[in-house]
């Protein structure tokens, strides 16, 4: 293992390269999923561990692992969050190496996100900020020619009934939150929906994707406002953890670049329903919802 953190050796000294549907880090191959103590093989140990969030602060890089332990992504921090901190000297420092797509090195203030393969590049803005604040690095089961791809049956996504108490919104974009949870982190709710499956799977128009995918798709958005979260669950949610790469949004919005407002929580009125949850890191939120959880002994802060 090298040591990235020696004082001559940070970030800018670090290699992502993409190539032939490999992934590598300074030359070193690596495969995402991949469990998150592994990393430290190419990251070195990580500076802090905070719940289900990883970081590599003199880096620049953390990642949010799902409770068997995989990482799917890495979270490369290029610029500050002016939601968070008001200048780049309180939030540094920032990820400076180099990221290769192809023998090509990206520009990190300015680049087309490089979608659909099996690794993906995509930035992520803020509202009020040209040039990205995070670029993540995640991959892409779909494209992968070495996945099993699940049996698609004819009622794999089709709304059902449950004959048990349910738990009932106010917010659709708490809601989102919650169903990230316990759909994709904690894999209790299913089917677990892929947004080029149900593209697939759905037969009332033809969805393009390539054209309709820079914005929400309303059936899309529709399902999820429509999808029932049995009651039983509620005690599952102890935190909440929003981020422009989260699965959730990638199915939302296939090509989002993270300023969009769309899934705002708007107030915290669905709190009340999870007597567990003591923690949230929002990104998608009204500016008051932070205090007001904060008010209510929810610990909150933006991402």
């Amino acid at each position: 293992m090298f040591d990235i953190f020696n004082k001559k050796n940070k970030s800018s000294h670090l290699t992502i390269s993409i190539a032939n549907d490999k992934l590598y880090i300074n030359g070193k191959s690596i495969e995402l999923p991949i469990h998150s103590n592994m990393l430290a093989e190419y990251l070195g140990k990580p500076s802090e561990s905070k719940g289900n969030e990883i970081h590599w602060k003199e880096l620049g890089i953390s990642t949010n692992p799902h409770p068997n332990g995989r990482a799917n992504h890495l979270t490369l921090y290029t610029d500050y969050n002016p939601m968070e901190t008001k200048s780049k000297a309180e939030q540094k420092p920032f990820f400076t190496g180099k990221i290769i797509v192809d023998g090509i090195e990206i520009n990190k203030k300015c680049f087309d996100n490089i979608t659909m393969r099996k690794y993906e590049v995509k930035h992520f803005t803020y509202t009020g900020k040209k040039s990205p604040c995070l670029i993540s690095i995640s991959y892409n089961e779909i494209f992968d020619k070495d996945s099993v791809k699940p049996e698609l049956t004819k009622d794999k996504y089709a709304i059902k009934e449950l004959d048990e108490e349910l738990i009932e919104f106010t917010d659709f974009g708490f809601k989102l939150s919650i169903i990230q949870e316990l759909m994709y982190s904690k894999e209790l709710l299913e089917p677990k929906f892929d947004l080029y499956e149900f593209v697939e799977w759905y037969d009332k128009r033809k969805i393009d994707i390539e054209k309709e995918g820079y914005e929400p798709i309303p059936e899309v958005t529709q399902y999820f406002k429509d999808l029932p979260i049995p009651k039983k669950y509620a005690s599952e949610i102890t935190e909440i953890y929003q981020d422009g790469g989260n699965d959730i949004y990638m199915q939302l919005l296939r090509f989002g670049e993270g300023w969009e407002d769309y899934w705002d929580i708007e107030n915290i009125e669905d709190v009340k329903q999870f007597p567990n949850l003591k923690k949230a890191v929002l990104c998608y939120a009204k500016e008051n919802v932070v205090d007001e959880l904060n008010q209510i002994g929810i610990k909150s802060e933006w991402l």
